[in-house]
């Protein structure tokens, strides 16, 4: 016993150290492989780790064998926080000097390198855990919809989801009698013209339904259609919604584009969100539970968690 367990604790501590080193690591060489503003190349070289982490989530997501799952996704977790790790400078000068932006993508770079620690202690100690195996579905499920669309690699699909979502939003106001026109994604109001981008068509806000739900195992798939349908068409409504309400207020000089997109808009965004993940709870119980899984995830008690959390003291 005496001989094991200095190699045991140095074997804890080599763990630790990559756990808390690895992303840091990434976000230095995502900076300097990826700076900003990136070359045609460079955002088409990107494409590759992002795909490549989404399929290795996907085949992981999808592989019967149990053990061989947790080191694909644990793999494809790696690789995924590589990518974001070179968006980071991106988000930040992109985005005017944006600094909420890039703080959620350096975070999420860590969180991502912690899921992939959580699936090699699966992988260690020959563990199922449900709320790993969803995560990893949900975000192969978002991720490709989403990716693939953005990417442009179908052609025609992104500026079409643009036209389609300007035009009705440009419906929704003259349902109301106001004389708008609608050329492309820009929409024309009073003397104001808007211009519908791809951030503006929700399509975000959808994946992130579609790849929840759709992840969900022990649930009918027609259960989980059901609900993904009705999700994704209420956010799709809403969204038409707010986009002519920002169409308005601006056009009618009521307030700046600025607090009517950025405040007005994003804050009824967000609160109808908070609503719709509730019913979606309601609608399927077992999504509360996956979510609580990973928020549960430190009481798995591996090394990083032995180190960095303090540990309760028995007062009995």
């Amino acid at each position: 016993m005496e001989e094991t367990t200095p190699s045991f604790f140095k074997k804890e501590q080599t763990t630790v150290v990559l756990v808390l080193l690895l992303p840091t690591l990434l976000l230095l060489l995502g900076y300097v492989l990826n700076p900003y503003p990136p070359s045609p190349l460079a955002q088409q070289l990107v494409l590759i780790p992002l795909f490549l982490s989404l399929i290795l989530l996907g085949i992981g997501f999808f592989w019967r064998q149990q053990q061989t799952g947790c080191l694909l996704k644990m793999l494809g977790w790696g690789v995924f926080s590589f990518y974001w790790a070179t968006q980071t400078s991106f988000l930040y000068i992109s985005e005017g000097g944006d600094v909420f932006n890039a703080a959620v993508c350096i975070i999420g770079v860590y969180v991502l390198i912690y899921l992939g620690y959580h699936e090699w202690l699966a992988f260690q100690r020959k563990e199922m855990i449900s709320a790993l195996q969803w995560i990893a579905g949900a975000t192969f499920l978002a991720g490709i919809i989403y990716f693939t669309i953005d990417s442009g690699i179908i052609p025609g699909l992104k500026e079409g989801l643009i036209e389609v979502v300007a035009a009705q939003s440009a419906g929704v106001l003259q349902l109301f009698g106001f004389t708008v026109q609608q050329t492309g994604g820009s929409i024309f109001y009073n003397e104001t013209i808007i211009n519908i981008i791809f951030a503006c068509t929700a399509i975000q806000s959808m994946v992130i339904f579609v790849g929840m739900n759709g992840a969900l195992q022990h649930i009918s798939l027609k259960r989980k259609l059901g609900v993904i349908v009705l999700m994704v068409g209420v956010i799709y409504v809403l969204n038409l919604i707010r986009n002519a309400s920002v169409i308005y207020l601006v056009g009618n000089n009521i307030t700046s584009f600025n607090i009517a997109h950025n405040y007005i808009g994003k804050a009824g965004s967000l609160l109808a969100l908070i609503v719709l993940l509730f019913v979606n709870f309601k609608l399927v119980p077992h999504l509360y539970d996956e979510i609580y899984g990973i928020i549960d995830l430190p009481k798995r008690n591996g090394p990083v968690e032995r180190l960095l959390l303090p540990r309760k003291r028995n007062t009995s």
